[in-house]
């Protein structure tokens, strides 16, 4: 048990919080710097101070991040191989020839996917279909894959969220004499597999800067190079263009699901496909809004919270082609039966996750080493399609990467790994790729099939090629710290949350807004069907109260704490909210943590 500890105790070593957290400032003594920038360009000091924080000062770099446009994104001919592949596609619609879309299982893929389906389709073809079955096929292309979309009479092939490192399946395929059209956003070796375009940010001879772009960026950014170059050609003389904003909503939320940093391009990609988000015109997405009770304005935290987790169930523990059919119908009808079918699916993944979940804490619990970069933990039976999951839950309970692997029947351990910020997990993933039948990923998250007999020594080489990463960084990189933006009180206005909104879409590398308040709490009560999170009431200093809530607060000593602290003086850290029921709207506090007494940082 953690005892509660007043902030203003020491400068020199900071004591914990309640939560066993450092408290930090994001950019301690910039308030003088965000003061001047507030009166230099007629910004808020709110504002001013949040941009500050995110290193954000030069003029034309705010303008930038506070008016995100279309007309902002680079060129996608400026990716190699793009003409080729747009070139070739262009001459696939000439000839009728038969189009494939390789997709993917996850959010990620299956936007990316549905985007390729919808456009095509715009243009009165009708691509052939496949995704692979997660637990019989694995991720990516295989060889037998390849066999069967040349029986099917497919002519060329465009994968997407997969593919770079599928030599063996695409060297099948140029034997077949299928054209293969990769996009893709995971790291890859040196190795360029065999293909008529690979077009990929982090393929080795890339000069792009926008090595951040989901799977599905990176097929948009196909689609726009093909449309021009469709339109360049007279190909929508006698036929209507398609209208490449309204697709901009899957790629909005693939990019926030697949967690790629909301800034530069892709800032621009998110806040234009939240507006399309909002118009609600594909039926699948308007669906699945319905069955997770979405109500009001969608944003990022709708799309990586509610609608994404029900778009992954299909391919977590069920019909892997699911969340593309579902977010590339236009029918209302099916699109609500498809939509009922992924949330009864999503509460069954629930179930499996949280029994995975429990399994895999007790035994990290056991083996954590702190003196390990790295946490590999292994179960029988484990649904490869949860290990993800739990492998971010365990992630944030030890502050360790962490490998969370099933081992099946067959004796075969698959899983996936989820990072923390400066580890470069693909990259370690990579270097361990003797040991591995299969492997991948990017910088926060991967995945691996290998040998149970092997995951021991897998363990061991992953955590030396992660310490090799981290020799610059000493002891205190794995402290658990709670990153702070700025104080405020409690008298939270309309105009304040307007501010805030100007920021928006948060995520990683432009994080929502945390803010610390100090006052006392007035009123506390245990909500939840478990009575597992509190609610409270803050009063600040200045008189004015505000409504907050802790989510899963009584499973550390938080819950406690808010309980029963009435009439002492607190400070509490969260986000700021804003509900609308019933017609009123207010703003709430989402409480992460508190320290008894007043923050001096």
């Amino acid at each position: 048990m953690l005892p509660p500890m007043t902030l203003a105790q020491t400068h020199s070593s900071p004591p914990l919080s309640i939560t066993g957290k450092h408290w930090v400032w994001r950019a301690p003594g910039s308030h003088h710097q965000a003061a001047a920038l507030s009166q230099q360009l007629g910004l808020s000091p709110l504002v001013a101070q949040l941009l500050v924080s995110r290193g954000i000062t030069d003029g034309a770099a705010i303008h930038t991040f506070l008016h995100p446009s279309l007309q902002m994104l680079p060129d996608p001919n400026h990716l190699k191989d793009m003409e080729a592949g747009t070139k070739r596609l262009q001459t696939a619609l000439a000839q009728n020839e038969k189009i494939a879309v390789f997709g993917d299982y996850d959010v990620d893929g299956a936007c990316a996917t549905a985007l390729l389906l919808r456009y095509f389709r715009l243009l009165g073809v009708d691509p052939e279909l496949y995704i692979p079955d997660r637990l019989t096929e694995g991720y990516g292309p295989t060889p037998l894959a390849m066999q069967r979309l040349h029986e099917r009479g497919a002519k060329v092939v465009m994968t997407v969220d997969c593919g770079s490192v599928a030599l063996e399946a695409l060297a099948e395929a140029a034997t077949l004499g299928l054209d293969v059209i990769v996009t893709d956003h995971h790291q890859m070796g040196r190795d360029i597999p065999a293909c008529t375009a690979l077009i990929n940010p982090h393929r080795p001879d890339e000069t792009t800067e926008c090595t951040n772009l989901a799977g599905t960026g990176v097929a948009f950014y196909l689609v726009m190079a093909l449309n021009r170059v469709l339109r360049e050609s007279g190909f929508f003389k006698n036929r209507p263009e398609p209208d490449l904003k309204q697709l901009l909503d899957l790629v909005a939320i693939a990019t926030v699901c697949d967690v790629m940093p909301l800034t530069g391009v892709n800032r621009v990609l998110v806040n234009r496909g939240l507006q399309v988000l909002n118009q609600w015109q594909n039926a699948g997405l308007k669906a699945l809004a319905d069955v997770a009770g979405v109500t009001g304005p969608a944003d990022a935290y709708h799309a990586g919270f509610v609608l994404g987790p029900r778009l992954n169930a299909a391919g977590r523990i069920d019909d892997c082609t699911l969340g593309a059919t579902l977010l590339s119908c236009d029918d209302p009808a099916t699109a609500a039966s498809l939509a009922e079918r992924l949330q009864k699916l999503n509460i069954e993944r629930q179930t499996v996750e949280k029994n995975v979940l429990e399994e895999a804490l007790a035994q990290a619990e056991t083996q954590f080493d702190p003196s390990q970069p790295v946490l590999v933990v292994t179960g029988n039976g484990w649904h490869p399609g949860v290990v993800g999951i739990v492998a971010s839950r365990v992630k944030e309970k030890f502050n360790r990467a962490t490998f969370i692997l099933g081992i099946d029947e067959d004796g075969v351990a698959k899983g996936s790994g989820r990072s923390l910020t400066g580890i470069d997990l693909g990259a370690a993933v990579r270097a361990c790729k003797s040991l591995l039948t299969a492997g991948g990923g990017h910088a926060m998250a991967a995945g691996v099939t290998l040998p149970a007999a092997q995951v021991a020594a897998f363990a061991r080489q992953l955590n030396q090629e992660v310490a090799t990463q981290l020799e610059s960084q000493d002891e205190s990189f794995f402290l658990p710290r709670l990153t702070l933006d700025a104080p405020i009180t409690t008298h939270i206005n309309p105009a304040m949350m307007e501010d805030l909104q100007r920021l928006a879409p948060f995520g990683p590398a432009n994080p929502t807004p945390r803010f610390v308040i100090t006052g006392t709490i007035s009123y506390a009560r245990t909500v939840g069907a478990e009575g597992q999170h509190v609610k409270c009431t803050v009063k600040g200093q200045d008189g004015h109260s505000l409504g907050g809530i802790a989510f899963r607060a009584m499973e550390n000593d938080l819950g406690d704490v808010l309980l029963n602290s009435k009439g002492q003086t607190i400070s509490v850290v969260g986000t700021l909210k804003t509900n609308t029921f019933n017609g009123i709207t207010k703003t709430d506090l989402m409480i992460e943590d508190a320290a008894l007494g007043k923050a001096v940082l």
